[in-house]
């Protein structure tokens, strides 16, 4: 039987399964084994490990691994068993775990970065293991031979990555809160376009391949969506969490993004809905609304025999306006303003009390979250942090599905 998709009203919450600890220093990523009860660990401390569910409920090490190097990024390849985990000096080794989950063999090193490693994912079907580092680039490798295909170096650090396996394309973040569009191929690589929004750093990404949507955080607290197969350019800004903003997952069956900052909080987003796009701010060198010169203004000023004012933007129609034109603060959900924005007074008279119900929900994690993953058929999701803590959610009650039978098509 089909899973039924229910309202989600405010009240209900991600409920805590479970608590695994043992690091001796910070996680930096977690991943739920798929069917399985079980999670893949990586953490600064130096081990990779692999926590199964016993029997008591309690989730014990089957796999304990020490690296050379911390551990900063891993990715796990569930159909063949293998594990991708980079390192903070650059190198990133491959694994083989046993179909029992009890051994792990080592399989290769990739000499893939000259320093840390912040992303990594692997394509079977080409054989690459692609990667993103701190030495500001974008590398891909062979996984049949060990050998560099190819790199491409931006002007900062690359913090994230995201890989389109059918066309090839993948999507790097990076320190300058730029997002780079490459086209990869065997030996070499295409620049398709740059993608400028955040005014911070690109911390997470998460790259939809049915509707082609890129969902995009950065340390300004926001998460842009980008439409990259539909309306070419349309943007829809999301601001709601008060902390950098560190994973996403894009839910494709029922339309929400659930997103995580690093002060704990858990964001579901309802994409089902018509969303209007966050206007560009105008520019101008008065008030739009009073026509009072800004303090930059000198011959208005002059003329006039006025003291110039402070420019302000309204987040609702973007005009350029000034402290006494925008007394108002609103939230506008349908633009992606959760929580309360300047907006310009008569901005302010035309929304609705209705404008202001929340289209998304927000909870609280109750520890850093540096990394986020979910077993979206189960409607799991594992955190982890600088805590040294992971913690295991049952993200049913708010993401609208059944823990037992997984997600309805619509």
């Amino acid at each position: 039987m089909a899973a039924e998709i229910h309202s989600r009203p405010q009240s209900r919450r991600p409920v805590l399964l479970s608590k695994v600890e043992g690091h001796q220093d910070a996680v930096s990523a977690a991943l739920l084994i798929p069917k399985e009860d079980g999670v893949i660990t990586a953490g600064e401390d130096r081990t990779i490990r692999v926590w199964l569910k016993r029997d008591s409920g309690q989730y014990w090490p089957s796999i304990y691994h020490t690296m050379s190097s911390p551990c900063s990024a891993m990715a796990y390849h569930h159909d063949s068993r293998r594990i991708f985990v980079g390192q903070d000096n650059g190198a990133i080794m491959e694994f083989h775990i046993s179909e029992d989950f009890n051994k792990m063999n080592f399989v290769k090193t990739y000499p893939a970065h000259q320093n840390r490693v912040s992303a990594i994912t692997f394509c079977l079907a080409s054989e690459w293991v692609i990667s993103t580092g701190h030495d500001k680039c974008v590398s891909w490798m062979c996984t049949r031979s060990g050998s560099m295909l190819g790199r491409h170096y931006f002007t900062s650090w690359a913090s994230c990555l995201q890989y389109d396996h059918e066309t090839q394309h993948a999507f790097v973040g990076d320190y300058s809160g730029q997002i780079t569009l490459l086209k990869l191929e065997q030996n070499m690589c295409s620049v398709i376009t740059t993608l400028k929004g955040h005014e911070g750093s690109i911390t997470s990404l998460w790259w939809d391949p049915v509707q082609r949507l890129l969902f995009s955080g950065a340390s300004d607290h926001s998460i842009i969506m980008w439409d990259i197969g539909g309306r070419k350019g349309r943007t829809l800004l999301l601001q709601g969490h008060h902390d950098k903003v560190q994973a996403i997952c894009y839910l494709q069956l029922t339309r929400q993004l659930v997103s995580c900052s690093a002060d704990g909080g858990i964001a579901v987003w309802n994409m089902d809905i018509s969303r209007e796009e966050a206007p560009q701010w105008l520019e101008s060198d008065s008030c739009q609304k009073c026509e009072q010169p800004f303090f930059w203004n000198i011959k208005q000023m002059w003329d006039t025999k006025t003291i110039g004012l402070r420019q302000h933007h309204c987040r609702k129609c973007g005009q350029a306006v000034c402290g006494k034109c925008s007394t108002k603060r609103s939230s506008y959900p349908i633009m992606g303003f959760e929580f309360q924005v300047r907006v310009c007074d008569s901005c302010f008279e035309s929304i609705k009390d209705e404008d202001r119900t929340s289209l998304a929900t927000f909870h609280e994690g109750k520890h850093n979250i540096s990394h986020m993953s979910m077993d979206i058929s189960r409607g799991l999701m594992v955190t982890c942090g600088s805590d040294r803590i992971v913690k295991i959610w049952d993200m049913t009650p708010v993401v609208g599905c059944s823990l037992a039978t997984g997600f309805s098509s619509r």
